[in-house]
């Protein structure tokens, strides 16, 4: 376990160094990675950051109004509308990896107009060692690593916790005082809704994605997941009332883990599956049915894609 304390010290003095007097944007999801090095950074060159948090659209329900709130203390907190570009370059893709290419290419366009509109060099990251792990083990790309466009237009990259596992990284943000609902959030991809959507993303089936994961959330709050999550993976029949209907089919995931490298499906009770069941089939009409995946990593992933 890193010694929290002197990270700390360390990190910000990398930070510091690193951007010298000038200016640097960090990439702000409200997750903790992204949060606790905007911490870092705003403790370690203070005015001269600007948080960047981007509404992709592909985000949980209510994530814009909980970041603006949480992170109101930040004076140069920028909140940029996206959604409509996001959804326009997802548009009639299907395969994972372009996916997270798209969506990190067009992270990055964001985080450069915010650059040019505040004279920043530097971008910061929340990149940590699992991140690092995955994508050059061809995983998976992760947005902020092997997600990244070949032509970025920033001086340099500042990545100071990519030696951190995710529990250290929680350590990091409770002694920075984050609040709890940030240090012990589970953790939620940067892609977002994108890669718990089979196939193409679309307005329904983000929808659909992301009242099923609010209720998952909610219901599985009281079994401490170390991640839960709703995905939209196809179609199926199903009946409505007295009709049959061909409707998406949502499988719900929740596990534990240490650091997200292994995982092991969590044990449910059947009243919490069915409530769950009950609620996501209710919230959307064309929701079909709710399976429940009992698959450990290895040989699955936490994520769907």
């Amino acid at each position: 376990m890193v010694d929290v304390e002197e990270f700390i010290a360390e990190a910000k003095a990398e930070i510091a160094e690193a951007v010298g007097d000038e200016n640097a944007v960090i990439g702000l999801s409200g997750g903790v990675d992204s949060s606790t090095a905007a911490a870092l950074a705003y403790e370690a060159i203070g005015d001269q950051l600007t948080a960047v948090y981007v509404d992709t659209g592909l985000m949980r329900k209510g994530e814009t109004e909980e970041i603006r709130e949480t992170f109101d203390y930040m004076d140069s907190l920028r909140i940029v509308e996206a959604q409509d570009r996001f959804l326009e370059e997802l548009e009639g893709e299907t395969d994972p990896e372009e996916k997270r290419h798209i969506i990190g290419e067009q992270f990055i366009r964001e985080f450069e107009e915010v650059a040019r509109d505040v004279d920043a060099d530097y971008l910061v990251q929340g990149t940590i060692y699992p991140d690092r792990i995955e994508s050059e083990g061809t995983i998976k790309s992760h947005h902020n690593v092997g997600g990244l466009p070949e032509r970025i237009d920033f001086e340099g990259i500042v990545e100071p916790m990519r030696d951190l596992y995710k529990d250290e990284v929680r350590e990091v943000a409770r002694a920075l005082d984050l609040e709890e609902i940030i240090s012990e959030r589970m953790p939620f991809p940067g892609p977002g809704l994108a890669v718990r959507i089979i196939g193409e993303v679309t307005e329904e089936k983000l929808e659909v994605a992301r009242e099923a994961n609010h209720v998952v959330e909610e219901e599985l709050a009281e079994y401490e997941p170390w991640q839960a999550l709703a995905a939209v993976i196809g179609k199926a029949t199903g009946v409505k009332g007295d009709n049959r209907v061909h409707g998406w089919v949502v499988a719900v995931r929740s596990v534990e883990s240490r650091d997200g490298m292994t995982a092991r499906a969590q044990e449910l009770d059947w009243d919490t599956l069915q409530r769950m069941q009950s609620r996501i089939t209710g919230a959307h009409e064309n929701v079909a049915r709710v399976v429940y995946d009992v698959t450990h990593k290895p040989p699955a992933t936490i994520e769907y894609e």
